[in-house]
């Protein structure tokens, strides 16, 4: 590569990592602020906020990706054209294609960092969060420390907890199971105490009253007592084995047992390849949106106050490949022998690039030829 193309190169890749940034920043904050409320209003501490929000990055990474290497590209095309640097390589001699390979090599290697997350990183961090989520959510421990607040830990189940001492008392305690419709049953205690042994998680409470209503009898009965326990273990289901979406299964497995997954966890043969080709055809996009905003960018001639309505064009572009995307997806679960449907977003975004370059290109010989007759020796 030459001096200009690394130069090029340089820009592009400061850009890209200053575009990510802020696009993961500004999506993280949106999605974090839902995140916090649920996993804070579970009973779950700061540092599970922080792991799930780390396991949801590579997700969010990938999304973004490709908006910041059309922005990096867009916005590097712009600065060059507009501070003259790209208007003196093409009167020296190179034609848009030639200044092209910059960005080429540009897309290449967001497509290699593209492909690190979106095959390897991103299904292992899905699957690790898919468990992480079912063991949080049998955490009835959890469920049940917040003070101050009726919380429903199981159908039928109601608790209050009024205030939680730094010992681990629990005051002004209110159970209410109803999940025995015919036979409802209420407790209320000054103090409670969570206890953890070998037979569950129970609740001993300390000088409350028991109601239970008889509903074919029609009688409510009180019982006085000075402690009484409640198992709680079994309000939620414990088992932290949750089923694995289409996200969490490893790219090995879907190129090389999808057979397997498909009798074992019934996932159809179009969910699994439009899953699996999903994975590869954003590596693919990268190129091709790096390609398209550089493209259409040169199609512009100098001006001093930028390329906007170029800009403006190569970004009706990205949003056409992305629609595109979208409504192949599902062609391909229909019928997974159009799986080369998942890369048409990719290949149209290199044609229309190519034909833009051709286009201007043209303008550059045009001036050539003219250069040529008019220092020839006159007769």
């Amino acid at each position: 590569m030459s001096r200009f193309d690394g130069y090029f190169l340089r820009q592009m890749l400061i850009l890209f990592g200053f575009f990510t940034l802020v696009l993961v920043g500004v999506f993280w904050i949106t999605r974090s602020v839902s995140l916090f409320d649920r996993v804070i209003s579970g009973g779950q501490s700061a540092m599970v906020f922080l792991e799930f929000t780390a396991l949801t990055l590579p997700t969010l990474i990938r999304t973004v990706m490709p908006m910041a290497v059309f922005a990096a590209a867009v916005y590097a095309t712009n600065r060059l054209s507009r501070e003259s640097e790209m208007t003196v390589m093409l009167a020296t001699g190179s034609s848009p294609w030639r200044l092209s390979r910059a960005v080429f090599v540009f897309g290449l290697v967001a497509g290699l960092m593209m492909a690190v997350i979106s095959v390897f990183f991103r299904p292992a961090s899905v699957e690790q969060l898919e468990q992480r989520q079912a063991e949080v959510a049998g955490d009835v421990t959890a469920q049940l420390l917040n003070e101050g607040e009726f919380l429903h830990p199981a159908e039928g189940v109601t608790v209050y907890i009024g205030k939680i001492d730094l010992d681990g008392t629990l005051s002004e305690v209110f159970v209410s199971d109803r999940r025995d419709s015919l036979n409802p049953i209420s407790y209320s205690s000054k103090t409670a105490y969570l206890v953890n042994n070998e037979s569950g998680i129970h609740l001993v409470m300390l000088d409350g009253i028991a109601l239970r209503l008889d509903q074919q009898g029609r009688t409510l009965s009180s019982t006085l007592f000075a402690d009484a326990s409640y198992d709680i273990s079994a309000l939620t289901d414990t088992n932290t084995m949750a089923e694995r979406s289409l996200e969490a299964i490893p790219t090995v497995e879907l190129l090389r047992d999808r057979d397997a997954i498909s009798a074992a966890e019934g996932f159809t043969e179009g969910e699994l390849i439009d899953e699996l080709h999903q994975r590869f055809s954003w590596i693919a996009i990268c190129v091709a949106v790096a390609l398209a905003g550089y493209s259409t960018l040169m199609l512009g001639s100098f001006s001093r106050f930028g390329l906007w309505p170029q800009i403006l064009g190569a970004f009706t572009i990205l949003i056409l490949l992305e629609g595109v995307r979208g409504f192949v997806s599902p062609v391909v679960v229909a019928d997974p022998d159009l799986w080369l449907l998942l890369y048409l977003p990719a290949i149209m975004g290199v044609v229309i690039s190519g034909l833009f370059l051709l286009i201007a290109g043209r303008p550059l010989v045009r001036r050539r030829h003219r250069d040529t007759i008019g220092v020839l020796p006159q007769a």
